[in-house]
Order: C-alpha cells, then structure tokens, then sequence
C-alpha cells in the first residue's frame, strides 16, 4: 500500500533570489476528473498535460480495474476508451486509492448507482479520514457501505440495483461530496439535484457540461441549485489540464517571501472557485502581475509574474473564502509569518480532516520555528514577524501530507536557520516535480 515507505527527509536553506519560470504540473482536481469522465464516456477520450503524481496514477489504475482502457502515450498525455455511463464492471481486486481523498470520494460516487461491488482502501492517512459524509448521501440512491467505525477505509461499498434520484443540501461546503453525489446521479433515473450554500470549486460542472450532460446551475437565495438529469450518453473529449493553482501556490510563495526573486509562473488557472489564495495575497500587499488571461481547455487561465514583497501585512480571511482556498491555508500561514501583523483565518475546520490535521500540523512546526500561533477547532491565527524574521532551525513533522511538507520547504527558503522537514515523500502524491522546479529556480534544498 502507498504512502508506507521508508521516510525521506528533507532539509531547506535560506536561498537566494529565486528567479526563471516555473512551470508547475497539471491541476490535481481536473486531472481525477478527466479520468473518471473520460472511463463514463461512450468512445476515446485524449487528455494532455494530466498530473501524472501519484493521486491520479491511482485513479488510473482504479479506472482499469473497473473496465475502462487507459493508456499512457508519453510526458502528460494519456487516451482512455471508456464503458459509457453504468458500464463499470466489478473490479477483481481492492482499490487502493493511495493517499488521495479526491479520487475514493469520486470514484465512490461513479460506482455508487451500478449494481456491482468494490472494496477501497488507502495509505494510513487516507484511512482516517471520514468517508461517512459521501456514503451518507449516496445511501439515498441506494448503495450500500460496510467499512470501519466512524465510516473509515478500508470499506466495501455496494451499488444499487434500481437507483433512485437525490435531492441534497451539502451540510458543509465540499467539493468532492456534491461531485460524487453528481457522478452517482449520472445513472439514476429523473433530476438529482444538489443544493450548496458556500460554492465550491466547479470542475465537475463544467466538465459535466462539456461531455454533454444535461445540467443546470441557478442561483438562489439558498446557494447554488445544481439539476442533473440522469442516464445521458457522454461523448468522449479531449481535455487540456490546466496548471494546478494550489501546486503554483508553492513557487508563487516563495518567491513572495525569498528577498530578491522574480519568476514567472505560466498558464495557471484562475477558476473562480479556485483563487481564494491569490485575492488574499494581493489584499496582503504581495506583487503579482496576471497577464495574458485566456480560456484552456474550458478553464480560465493567466502567467504569473511574481516579485519579492518585503511589506506584506497580515489580514484578516473571510470565512466565505475558505472553500476557494482550503488546500492553500498551510503555504498561507507561511506567508503570514512572514507578514508583519496578525493574519487571522476563521472557518477552516474543514482543515482538521485533510489529509492530516492541518490546522494542528501547521501550528505545531511555526511554533517550533519561533512563530507565535493561536488556534481554536475552527480557527488560526499567525503573529507575523516581518520579512526574513522567521528563526526557523526546527524539524518539523508532517504527517503523510504533501501540503504540509511543501509549506515548511518554503518557510526554510526564508528563515534565518534551516528547516527540515521529517518525511518528505507525500509530495509526489501531487507535486512530484517539486523538488527540481524549486532548485531549478535557486532554491537550497538537500535531503537527508
């Protein structure tokens, strides 16, 4: 099983200007998504500039295993002939979903209306985290789960025979429980609807739309009403993947902190539902530049020009935002130490059950980096010390989460003595290129 290896240790060095392009990796998200669409769809579906960490390597893997033919043709480029809308067959074998929540909580949601069985798994974070909150809404269809206390993997889910259409408000804002509830209502009969009141990032929708499904998304008092209407025939796409924002937060970060850089950061999405970060930063005095704006591949997208900003001040985040940034408070709270000021982040309990704890994670290493931190359940709040002032010289643990890892590397690049961290092998779940990007554009890293 993944994420089970021997640890890697990694250690950051104050760095020098960081200066050139980074060009970061395919978007996580749209990467599960093109994969799983594309197994849906009734033909050969063509996807360039897929993330190829090991998340969506496990998501194609589990897309074989339920009949689809996916092929790898070369660097990003991959061609899948899919089974068409409840075509799955029964996987032989267990799915092991990695580390990733993203792929078990969607390809759970594909399976959930056929009336075959799977039994999942992942690495031993990915089986603490709470899978009650699709199977919950996925059981109004019909499907059945029998997995750990607390609905935790390993578990055996078993789809319905003769589903039914769903209406369901999302209890919290999640992007992969209404993206499961939506791919579960693809081979239901009649509308299932799905009610948000904070929204989410959009991906599925749009890429609902694309391979043509019949689905429409008003705007109401009560949030987002999002219809589906059920058993259509997807046609095969050819999907651009555009660059993966929350992978673009982690050279846009350090170059906002490290004295001296400038880099450009190309073709980076600027999804709506996806930007939290960016508007944050600029709030808190960062320079960045977004030029060149543009549609790829059905998403909007821009080039990044990012500068050293030595007068950034802290700010308060808006609870509101949380959904359009919840992977990017940990490179965040990096930021803020490096912010004179308070920077304040409420209604980020979300945080608590990613793929670690990150609230708690995040807190623990800044303060044995010397920064002053207060949290509660449901908030953090980072004193900042102005640029360069962070001491650093701490190793810090990050629990199986990539995230984490990156976020503690930049905060080394800064930092007035090293920083390590204690693994730093979950990185290739999402940014596998990471590592030789960050050096590439002066970053001192060593391992060890």
């Amino acid at each position: 099983m993944s994420g089970q290896g021997d640890a890697q240790p990694m250690t950051a060095h104050k760095s020098g200007p960081l200066t050139g392009t980074a060009s970061v990796p395919g978007d996580k998200s749209i990467s599960h998504r093109a994969l799983i669409f594309g197994a849906m769809a009734v033909g050969e579906t063509k996807i360039t500039g897929l993330l190829e960490g090991q998340d969506v390597l496990d998501t194609a893997k589990a897309m074989r295993a339920f009949g689809a033919t996916v092929l790898h043709l070369g660097p990003g480029v991959w061609s899948i002939h899919g089974v068409g809308v409840g075509g799955f067959s029964e996987p032989a074998d267990v799915i092991d979903c990695g580390n990733s929540g993203t792929g078990a909580r969607l390809i759970m949601g594909t399976m959930a209306t056929t009336p075959i069985t799977a039994t999942f798994t992942g690495d031993i974070s990915l089986q603490k985290r709470p899978m009650g909150r699709v199977m919950d809404p996925l059981s109004l269809f019909g499907t059945q789960a029998y997995g750990r206390k607390g609905g935790r993997l390993p578990m055996t889910v078993v789809g319905a025979a003769n589903p039914v259409p769903v209406r369901y408000a999302l209890p919290v804002a999640s992007a992969q429980v209404k993206s499961a509830i939506l791919l579960a209502g693809l081979n239901a009969p009649g509308q299932t609807v799905v009610i948000e009141r904070e929204p989410t990032r959009d991906h599925s929708e749009r890429m609902l739309l694309g391979f043509g499904a019949a689905l429409t998304v008003d705007k109401t008092a009560d949030g987002n009403v999002i219809t589906l209407t059920g058993q259509p025939e997807l046609r095969p796409q050819t999907v651009a993947v555009p660059r993966d924002p929350s992978s673009a937060a982690f050279p846009v970060c350090a170059a906002l902190i490290v004295d001296g850089s400038d880099i450009l950061v190309p073709g980076v999405s600027q999804n709506m539902t996806r930007n939290g970060l960016y508007l944050t930063l600029v709030e808190m005095g960062a320079e960045i530049e977004f030029l060149n704006p543009r549609t790829e591949g059905g998403e909007p997208v821009a080039d990044l020009r990012v500068r050293f900003s030595g007068n950034m001040k802290g700010v308060e985040v808006p609870p509101k935002r949380a959904p359009s940034m919840i992977d990017e408070y940990p490179i965040l709270s990096v930021v803020a130490a490096n912010a004179t000021g308070r920077t304040v982040m409420r209604g980020v309990r979300e945080l608590r059950v990613k793929e670690s704890d990150r609230i708690d994670a995040m807190a623990r290493g800044l303060e044995a980096c010397g920064v002053r931190i207060e949290e509660d359940e449901d908030t953090l709040i980072v004193h900042g010390m102005g640029a360069g002032g962070v001491p650093g010289g701490a190793t810090c643990a990050v629990y199986l989460d990539h995230r984490i890892a990156m976020a503690f590397l930049v905060l080394g690049m800064a930092a007035q003595a090293p920083v390590s961290v204690d693994d730093a092998s979950p990185i290739a779940t999402s940014f596998p290129i990471f590592e030789g990007l960050m050096s590439g554009l002066g970053a001192s890293l060593s391992r060890g």
